[in-house]
C-alpha cells in the first residue's frame, strides 16, 4: 500500500505520453476517454484508528487534536519516516513530523492507561516546525503495542540518502557559501547580478 503524492484525471491519450513515462507513476484507465494519473511516494507502514492530544503548557493540560487514522509513511526514495494523522471529519492535518532516534526514545507508555503513548517532536501540521508533546489513545492494548513496535523500528532504520540529494545538499552549500562571501557588513552589494 502506499501513498499518493497527487491524483488527477487527464484524456486517455494524454497519459500515455511520454511526459508521465518515469518511475512511481500509475495510469489507471478510467473509461474510453479518460484515464487518472496516481504518483505514489511513500508507503504505509501503520494505519490505525486513534485520538490524538497535544499538551497545551500555558494552561497545562492535553488539549484534543482530533480522531483520525494515524499514519508512518516511508518515503520510498529517502527511506525517512514521518507520523502523519488527519482528522477523520475535516481532513485536516493534526501531526505531521519526521519519526527520529529521539522520537522512539522520548516514546513512554501513559501512566493511567495501557493503550496511550507519550511522546515529544518537532510538528509541522501547522505550516511551522514547533516543539510539542503528543498522547495518542487507541481502542486495543494490541493496536497501541503495535504502533510503538513499529515506530521503534522506524527510527532504528538507517535513512538513505540518494547521490542526487547528496549532490544538491552540496550545490546549495556552495551557491550559499558564494553569496555570504560577498556579503561584508557596511557595505551595500546587490547579490542577485
Amino acid at each position: 500500500m502506499a501513498t499518493t503524492l497527487f491524483r488527477c484525471r487527464v484524456e486517455r491519450e494524454y497519459a500515455k505520453g511520454e511526459l508521465f513515462k518515469f518511475p512511481g507513476v500509475i495510469i489507471e484507465e478510467d473509461d474510453a476517454q479518460m484515464a487518472t494519473i496516481v504518483v505514489e511516494v511513500e508507503d504505509v507502514l501503520l494505519d490505525l484508528k486513534a485520538k490524538l492530544y497535544r499538551f497545551d503548557t500555558d494552561t497545562n493540560q492535553w488539549k484534543e487534536r482530533g480522531v483520525g487514522y494515524i499514519k508512518l509513511l516511508k518515503h520510498k526514495k529517502s527511506g525517512k519516516v514521518r507520523l502523519v494523522m488527519r482528522q477523520s471529519m475535516t481532513k485536516k492535518i493534526c501531526v505531521n513530523h519526521l519519526v527520529l532516534p529521539t522520537t522512539a526514545t522520548t516514546m513512554q507508555e501513559h501512566a493511567g492507561s495501557e493503550k496511550s503513548w507519550l511522546w515529544h517532536a518537532t510538528d509541522f501540521s501547522d505550516g511551522e516546525l514547533k516543539e510539542e508533546v503528543f498522547c495518542v489513545r487507541f481502542g486495543t492494548i494490541a493496536k497501541a503495542k503495535e504502533f510503538h513496535e513499529i515506530v521503534v523500528k522506524a527510527a532504528e532504520s538507517p535513512v538513505q540518502e540518494s547521490e542526487e540529494s547528496k549532490e544538491d545538499a552540496t550545490s546549495f552549500a556552495l551557491a550559499a557559501a558564494d553569496v555570504t562571501e560577498m556579503l561584508s557588513v557596511g557595505e551595500k552589494r546587490d547579490v542577485c547580478t
